[in-house]
């Protein structure tokens, strides 16, 4: 039990870089970016390949960003300067990226690292990622308060506000959508050195862990501000994976099922917040309507005594 829940952890750690992409265009610039899936098998397959050919596993890591913000940039393009719907612009660049992960893996379904170096060969998982992740959070929050990243979240409040002031909102757009896919991809790398293996397929369902992170994140810890929004997509990516865990350690449910529990997961998160408000409104109302009646009845016997 205690191996699975650390194992978890770590998992969970390494997935809030993909969930901080998400956050991005899912909170950020509100854009409906499936481009998710693709960038993110992109990040493991760049690692994968540069890995096996003997390059060095901090620079495949470097190329894997880099060719998540290219993916992304070509989703910007295509909604900002082509005015396709940016849900279709996801969706178009994330079909595109299946037969470039293929060329990018040489034509093979998946690439094996085994008796290669990674970043995780020298230096203990435990400090690294947590590293890793610390470091991404601060620079990605930093950011957010410079005066592109203060547009970037201006674009995604109200963009034609944002256009009335003279910023250019395709730009911060594309901006904020290659960043996201580079951190995408990124993690997609670290997962692929992780796991020992790349594989065509493994960003299937990523946007929708993602969103899970994101929703469990800000329905448990909160999100007044952006740092605390940031801490709690982190957490709520470990969170996601430690529950996870716990389900498929019931008897009666395999990997197989992972799906279906992410899934469960997303719905539980998301109903949960709109239940608890709608009782603690119901719980308001009838407290307002009690003190109301008093107040009335107190009122009509005070009127009976003066007369």
């Amino acid at each position: 039990m205690l191996s699975s829940i650390l194992g978890a952890i770590e998992l969970g750690m390494l997935y809030a870089l993909m969930a901080l992409g998400v956050y991005i265009t899912y909170r950020i610039l509100d854009f409906p970016d499936l481009t998710v899936d693709g960038s993110f098998a992109t990040g493991g397959g760049i690692a994968a390949v540069m890995i096996s050919h003997g390059y060095n596993p901090w620079l495949a890591s470097v190329v894997a960003f880099a060719g998540g913000i290219a993916a992304g940039v070509c989703t910007g393009l295509l909604h900002t300067k082509g005015k396709i719907n940016g849900l279709l612009s996801g969706i178009l660049m994330m079909i595109a990226l299946y037969s470039i992960n293929m060329r990018i893996m040489m034509g093979k379904p998946n690439i094996a690292m085994i008796g290669v170096d990674t970043v995780f060969t020298s230096i203990n998982p435990w400090i690294l990622i947590p590293l890793v992740v610390i470091i991404v959070l601060l620079l990605m929050n930093w950011f957010l308060h410079t005066d592109l990243g203060l547009a970037l979240r201006a674009t995604g409040d109200n963009d034609r506000m944002i256009r009335s002031f003279g910023a250019n909102t395709d730009t911060t757009k594309i901006v904020g959508v290659s960043l996201a896919n580079g951190l995408v991809a990124l993690a997609g790398a670290l997962i692929a050195q992780q796991s020992g293996f790349g594989d065509l397929n493994m960003g299937i369902g990523m946007i929708v862990i993602g969103l899970a992170s994101v929703i469990i994140g800000e329905a448990i810890f909160g999100a007044r501000n952006v740092i605390q929004a940031t801490i709690a997509v982190v957490l709520g990516a470990i969170i996601y994976r430690i529950v996870v865990a716990l389900a498929l350690r019931v008897g009666w449910l395999d990997a197989s099922d992972l799906k279906i529990i992410t899934a469960v997961i997303v719905i539980v998160a998301l109903v949960f917040p709109t239940a608890s408000r709608s009782i603690k409104q119901k719980k308001l109302a009838k407290r307002r309507t009690a003190e109301l009646t008093g107040a009335l009845q107190n009122g009509a016997a005070g009127g009976d005594l003066h007369a």
